[in-house]
């Protein structure tokens, strides 16, 4: 019997209710493209909400940075809009001139400024990018971007990093991930906005909230409201999808993918001998 005929068809799509995205950051180098563009590759859904900061304006006005592999993120999500999954933008501060347009559709995509999204088991979930409630991006907008221009550094140095690492074969870290965890004002940082994020769900009443701007992904109850950030894919490389039941979990697919790859090439090996 030959492979082709006992071989089981590789890359099945993983197929989620939804799919939550945010902090692409399209037309920055340190945008993880190829990443995505796997995921994307890899994935189906319902819904798709991409929760801001999809576009890189700050990196777009300061220089002119759109590669083969960014046009092909954007041409994937149109794609799936085209073929009925019904994506919803909610722009950041990033790609904030996308908020001129809330209210607004192109090309099947709705633009809004916030959203709900109602899970398969009816929590009732609030949808934004986050940076409504940063007061440093907020109150001083330049200072932001000076912490912009640092972390684009930070980033690049993170690229050198896991260049080596895939020369020796080892997978993908992220060095800002790292220290984000380690510094003690940024874990000061992350929760006081966590804080603030809950507090406004409490306020329009939603049992949750899926925001991103950190670039920390994460799950969590606080008390009575549902905290969820969908994390970056400049470093951790995360989404959030809820399955078919309304359970929600993150993906990090620097792990994910590398399963699937070994699940794909176990399914393969069985059929290559037999034949």
């Amino acid at each position: 019997m030959s492979a082709a005929n006992t071989a089981r068809p590789l890359q099945t799509p993983l197929k989620y209710r939804a799919i939550f995205l945010s902090d692409i950051h399209l037309g920055f180098k340190g945008c993880q493209a190829e990443f995505l563009l796997d995921f994307l590759k890899r994935t189906e859904s319902d819904f798709l909400y991409l929760v801001g900061d999809i576009f890189d304006g700050w990196e777009l006005k300061k220089k002119s940075y759109w590669p083969a592999s960014h046009q092909a993120v954007v041409n994937a999500i149109l794609n799936k809009a085209a073929k009925g999954t019904r994506v919803i933008y909610t722009p950041g501060n990033h790609d904030e001139s996308a908020r001129h347009y809330c209210g607004h559709s192109f090309d099947n995509i709705e633009i809004r400024d916030t959203a709900v999204h109602t899970t398969a088991d009816e929590r009732r979930l609030l949808v934004l990018h986050g940076d409504q409630f940063d007061s440093v991006v907020k109150y001083s907008p330049f200072l932001s971007k000076v912490g912009s221009s640092m972390y684009g550094q930070l980033l690049f140095l993170n690229r050198i990093i896991n260049g080596f690492r895939r020369l020796i074969g080892l997978p993908y870290w992220s060095l800002a991930a790292h220290l984000k965890h380690k510094v003690k004002n940024v874990v000061s940082y992350i929760g006081k906005f966590e804080e603030a994020v809950v507090a406004s769900a409490r306020l329009e009443q939603v049992e949750g909230v899926v925001c991103g701007h950190i670039h920390h992904a994460e799950i969590v109850m606080f008390e009575d409201v549902l905290y969820c950030n969908t994390g970056d894919w400049v470093e951790s490389c995360t989404a959030m999808v809820e399955g078919h039941n309304g359970a929600l979990e993150i993906l990090k697919w620097t792990e994910s993918a590398t399963r699937l790859k070994s699940d794909e090439r176990a399914q393969d090996t069985p059929a290559l001998n037999a034949a």
